[in-house]
């Protein structure tokens, strides 16, 4: 006779594990890694590198301190510190990435429990320390090819600041100036089909997110070349395809996420519009991480046969 196992709620388990999405998310940044050493040279892979064994490195001693089990095997802290290193410019000193990997991986993600347990993306608000904390070095992007002149780094700006706009074709390839991960659109949009393709993201959040900033472009442009030429600027798909769809840091319904992207689109637009400085993809999926509690609040649909308080402590 076989035995009854009663045990608590899922009793329908997936196959999927923290691993394997992981290892997808990492599998679709590849194509940006592969432009990012063709456009910026070998330094851009040694900077992905460094950013990722010293992402896995806080890790484990930081779980090791804390007598918690150790948690590598996942690799959410390769793709933290792959994250952290395509919003990096490629001339930034090593010692500033890895005090970047520091505060994503110690400060953000396992003093507030681990992953799943952070109320923020570890590698935007590690870029977001170091750009308040070395801002002139987080301001100086490299030209794209500078290694083809025996090396010499010449620094250029990027087309958000840039007085001479760069074409789409530039846009869409990556020749332009920028972070290592950001600037190639192509690179970007492969790894983002793949991750809708396997399901590992709803194209949801990605679509509202770029959707808003490209019709408030039109208006601040007034053009559609112009609004085109928005998308694909700056940081825009990198964080709307990899950082803005973040299981931890995000609504968990359709409606949530679709409140979501709008915000992050609405709030890119008006630090880009109107803040001191050009580009605000980081802030503003910053915010709407801290308001996604918020959102799940109003989104999130009762559970069937819930009784509602009312007035007088009555229900």
């Amino acid at each position: 006779m076989s035995k009854l196992i009663i045990e608590p709620s899922p009793h329908i388990k997936s196959g999927v594990t923290t691993q394997k999405i992981m290892l997808s998310v990492i599998i679709a940044l590849l194509p940006a890694l592969f432009a990012s050493v063709w456009i910026f040279g070998l330094r851009a892979l040694i900077m992905t590198v460094i950013c990722c064994t010293s992402c896995v490195i806080f890790e484990w001693a930081c779980r090791k301190i804390m007598k918690r089990n150790n948690t590598i095997s996942d690799l959410s802290a390769v793709v933290t510190g792959m994250l952290l290193a395509f919003n990096l410019p490629v001339t930034l000193p090593f010692y500033m990435a890895i005090i970047g990997c520091f505060v994503a991986i110690v400060i953000v993600k396992q003093f507030f429990g681990g992953i799943g347990q952070n109320f923020a993306n570890p590698a935007i608000t590690g870029r977001i320390v170091l750009m308040l904390s070395f801002t002139s070095y987080m301001t100086t992007w490299a030209e794209p090819f500078y290694y083809r002149n025996a090396g010499e780094i010449v620094t250029t700006s990027t087309p958000l600041v840039s007085e001479t706009p760069a074409s789409l074709a530039d846009l869409f390839f990556g020749t332009t100036g920028g972070c290592i991960g950001e600037t190639c659109a192509l690179a970007l949009l492969i790894g983002g089909i793949f991750l809708v393709a396997v399901r590992v993201i709803s194209p949801v959040t990605p679509l509202c997110f770029i959707g808003t900033v490209f019709v408030l472009s039109i208006f601040s442009t007034g053009s559609l070349e112009g609004a085109l030429a928005s998308v694909l600027s700056g940081g825009l798909l990198l964080g709307a395809i990899f950082m803005a769809t973040d299981y931890a840091t995000t609504p968990i319904t359709t409606k949530g996420r679709i409140i979501f992207g709008i915000g992050c689109g609405l709030v890119t637009m008006l630090i880009r519009c109107f803040g001191s400085m050009p580009e605000g993809v980081s802030y503003s999926i910053l915010l709407m991480n801290i308001l996604s509690p918020l959102i799940d609040r109003f989104t999130v649909p009762k559970a069937f046969g819930a009784a509602s308080e009312q007035k007088g402590g009555k229900k």
